[in-house]
């Protein structure tokens, strides 16, 4: 490929080169000023252009986020309803203050975040999804007993909720 082609500079210039007592600027010096302007603004467009396109899905599609966010509402139901059986707080506010470094990190804002957690319809969505998972299991409100059974074996399973729970 012809260089001149590839580099395409301004036809303005010629004059300057051929004005006697001012350097010569040629072609090398057109280069790298285009060089100089266009390697900064096609990294820029190559960042800015996919964030643009791709759109942020709503927090409760984040399944690292909301699954870690279920496993403590359940753990913190069976620990409100058993006695025998304690939640470890502390481990899950640390996990929560990971869940939103890592949400910040997808891009959400502390905004977006509190909007999510706070919002009456997440909390009913989450609550029917926790009812389901311990109808599954035999749970139910009338026997506080049932509760107890399934903590415990959550606990011996280390599961998921289990690491959340602690027997007194």
């Amino acid at each position: 490929m012809n260089r001149r082609r590839a580099y395409p500079c301004p036809s303005a210039l010629t004059p300057l080169r051929s004005r006697p007592g001012l350097p010569a600027l040629g072609l090398s010096w057109c280069r790298r000023v285009t060089t100089f302007f266009t390697k900064p603004v096609s990294l820029a467009l190559l960042l800015l252009v996919p964030s643009m396109v791709q759109a942020k899905p709503p927090l409760r599609e984040v399944k690292e986020i909301d699954d870690e966010l279920y496993y403590i509402a359940v753990a913190k139901e069976i620990s409100e309803l058993c006695d025998e059986i304690t939640g470890r707080r502390m481990k899950a506010i640390g996990v929560m203050w990971a869940l939103r470094s890592k949400a910040n990190k997808l891009g959400y804002s502390d905004d977006e975040i509190r909007s999510y957690v706070d919002s009456d319809a997440e909390k009913a969505r989450m609550r029917a999804k926790g009812e389901a998972y311990l109808a599954q299991r035999g749970v139910t409100y009338e026997k506080p007993e049932t509760f107890c059974a399934l903590g415990r074996a959550e606990i011996e399973r280390n599961s998921a909720i289990g690491v959340y729970l602690r027997a007194n």
